[in-house]
C-alpha cells in the first residue's frame, strides 16, 4: 500500500488508498441529501471520517444543508449533459431506473476536514464599477430594484446587472441593432441572436486573452481555463476557479468573445465568498456509498428484476449499455451502472439557510458508457452525523410566497390567494434566514364562494432588520426573491 500523498491531501499523515487519477473537473450539478443531525461526538469508519473523539457536542454546529429543489442555482452543464427538466445531471430521474455508481479502482481518502465558503453581505457600486469597466460598458451604477445596472436596458446596446445581495450574481449581454428593413420586404424585429453573424470563432488564446480583463475584475484571474465551448461564431471561456487550494465546481466564469474578438455576453458571481466552519469530512468511498444509497432512494429500488430482455449484442460481441427494455412484474427496474474514472476532492455549490455556499465534496467523474461521454457527479464530504437533515416543507395548505420587500425590521411578503379566506403570516428567525409562513384560514359560514384568485401582501415584524438574511419559504423550502 502506497503512502504518498496525493495532490489533493491537504493535511497531514493519514491512511490512505492508491488514488484514482485526477483530472480537471467538467460542469454538473450537485446532488443534495440528507443526515442525521449532530449530537454527540462521533466516530470514523472505513469513510475516513474524524477520529474517535476529535470534535465534541458544542464545539461546532450542525451543517444545515437546505433541501434540493427544481429551481436551485446549483451550477451548468453542456447541452450534452442537460438531463429532462428538473433533474440534475448524474441524478436518476424518478421516472426511470435508480443508478448505481462503480469505481474503476480504489479511491482516494482526501483530507481529514476542510471547510465551507459563504455569501455574505452585499456588493459595492465600485466593486461594480470596476467589471463594468473591463467590459467596455461606459456609465455608473445605478439601483433598479435588488440590482446594480449599468447600461442600456431599452434597446441595443451593452447591459449588466449585479445582484446586490452577495454572491453578486452578473450577467452581461451586447447587442447590435439589427440591419434596416428594406421596404416592402418582411425583417426580423430585434437583434440577431448568439453566435448567428456566421463569421469565424477566434481561437481558444485569442478568447482567453480577451477574457482576461473581465476574469481580474472578478477575481478569477488565476482560475483554470477552458475555451473549447463553441455557440456558433462566439467561442466561450469557462473560468473554475480554486478557493483555499481546492477545485471548484458550480461556481464558474462564462465570458463569450465574438468572432470580432470582443466580449459579447457573460455571468458569474462578483463577490468572493468567506471562509465558515469547518468540518470533519469522509473519504471518496464512503461519499460515493452514500451517493448510491441516494441514488436507490429516488429510484425505483431495482430489486428482484429477473425477466427482463437485455440489449442485443452488436457485431464483435459489443452491447450498448442501456436500460432493461422492460418493466417486471413487480414494477421494478434494474438498475443502470455507471463507472467512476476518476474522483478529486474539493468544494461544490449547495445552500445553507438560503445562501449560496460551496460545500467539501467528491467530484466523480463518470462515464455513463464505455466510450461515451463523461460527466461529474458531486457528493457532499462533510460527515453525515455533522449534517444537519433539511426541513420538511410545511402542509401543503399554507401558501407559497412570491416576492418580499424590506424596511428595517418591516417585511412585506406577496402571495396569492382566495377571496373568501383569510391569511396572517409569521416569521421564524435565525442567523442566516427568515422562514416566512403564510397560513390559510376558510371564512367560517360561507357555502359557496367565488373562485377568484388574486395578489395578496401580509406585513411582519421582525425581532431585527433583515440586513444580508435570506427569505425563505416555508411551504416549498426554497428562497424567496426580492421583489
Amino acid at each position: 500500500m502506497s503512502t504518498e500523498r496525493p495532490d489533493n491531501d491537504v493535511t497531514g499523515p493519514r491512511r490512505r488508498r492508491p488514488p484514482l487519477a485526477v483530472a480537471s473537473v467538467a460542469a454538473a450539478v450537485l446532488l443534495a441529501g440528507g443526515g442525521g443531525a449532530y449530537w454527540a461526538a462521533t466516530a470514523s469508519g472505513d469513510g475516513g471520517g474524524a477520529d474517535s473523539g476529535a470534535v465534541t457536542r458544542g464545539e461546532i454546529r450542525p451543517l444545515p444543508l437546505d433541501a434540493a429543489a427544481d429551481d436551485d442555482p446549483r451550477g451548468t452543464s453542456s447541452a450534452s449533459d442537460a438531463p429532462p427538466a428538473g433533474i440534475a445531471p448524474g441524478e436518476p430521474d424518478p421516472s426511470g431506473p435508480p443508478v448505481v455508481y462503480r469505481a474503476a479502482g480504489e479511491l482516494p481518502d482526501g483530507p481529514d476536514e476542510a471547510a465551507v465558503h459563504e455569501a455574505k453581505g452585499s456588493v459595492a457600486s465600485a466593486d461594480v464599477a470596476r467589471l463594468a469597466k473591463a467590459l467596455g460598458v461606459p456609465g455608473t451604477p445605478r439601483t433598479e430594484g435588488a440590482s446594480w445596472v449599468i447600461g442600456d436596458d431599452d434597446g441595443p446596446g451593452a447591459l449588466l446587472k449585479v445582484a446586490k445581495q452577495a454572491p453578486g450574481t452578473w450577467t452581461f449581454a451586447r447587442t447590435t441593432p439589427a440591419e434596416p428593413c428594406e421596404p416592402g420586404k418582411m425583417c426580423a424585429n430585434g437583434p440577431a441572436e448568439p453566435g448567428a453573424g456566421g463569421g469565424e470563432p477566434v481561437s481558444e488564446k485569442a478568447a482567453k486573452a480577451a477574457a482576461a480583463p473581465v476574469l481580474k475584475a472578478v477575481g478569477q484571474d488565476d482560475a483554470a481555463l477552458n475555451a473549447g465551448q463553441l455557440m456558433g461564431d462566439v467561442r466561450v471561456v469557462n473560468a473554475d476557479p480554486e478557493i483555499d487550494g481546492l477545485p471548484t465546481y458550480g461556481w464558474s466564469t462564462g465570458v463569450q468573445v465574438g468572432p470580432d474578438g470582443e466580449v459579447t455576453g457573460g455571468s458569474g458571481h462578483l463577490k468572493a465568498l468567506e471562509k465558515g466552519d469547518t468540518y470533519p469530512v469522509v473519504g471518496a468511498d464512503e461519499a460515493l456509498k452514500q451517493l448510491n444509497e441516494e441514488s436507490g432512494r429516488k429510484g425505483d429500488g431495482g430489486r428482484d428484476v429477473g425477466g427482463c430482455a437485455t440489449p442485443a449484442p452488436l457485431e464483435g460481441g459489443q452491447k450498448i449499455p442501456s436500460a432493461p427494455q422492460c418493466v417486471p412484474s413487480n414494477g421494478k427496474r434494474a438498475p443502470v451502472e455507471q463507472t467512476v474514472e476518476e474522483a478529486r476532492f474539493g468544494l461544490a455549490l449547495n445552500h445553507v439557510e438560503g445562501r449560496p455556499t460551496l460545500v467539501p465534496s467528491w467530484l466523480f467523474t463518470v462515464e455513463q458508457a464505455p466510450g461515451g461521454p463523461e460527466t461529474t457527479v458531486t457528493r457532499f464530504a462533510v460527515d453525515p452525523e455533522f449534517v444537519e437533515k433539511p426541513q420538511t416543507p410545511t402542509p401543503s395548505g399554507d401558501r407559497k410566497v412570491t416576492s418580499y420587500g424590506a424596511d428595517g425590521r418591516t417585511l412585506d411578503v406577496t402571495f396569492w390567494g382566495g377571496v373568501c379566506s383569510t391569511y396572517t403570516a409569521s416569521a421564524r428567525e435565525s442567523a442566516g434566514q427568515v422562514r416566512i409562513t403564510v397560513t390559510e384560514k376558510p371564512q367560517e359560514g360561507k357555502r359557496a364562494c367565488i373562485m377568484i384568485a388574486k395578489e395578496l401582501t401580509r406585513t411582519v415584524e421582525l425581532e431585527k432588520p433583515l440586513g444580508d438574511r435570506t427569505v425563505i419559504d416555508a411551504a416549498s423550502g426554497g428562497a424567496v426573491p426580492r421583489g
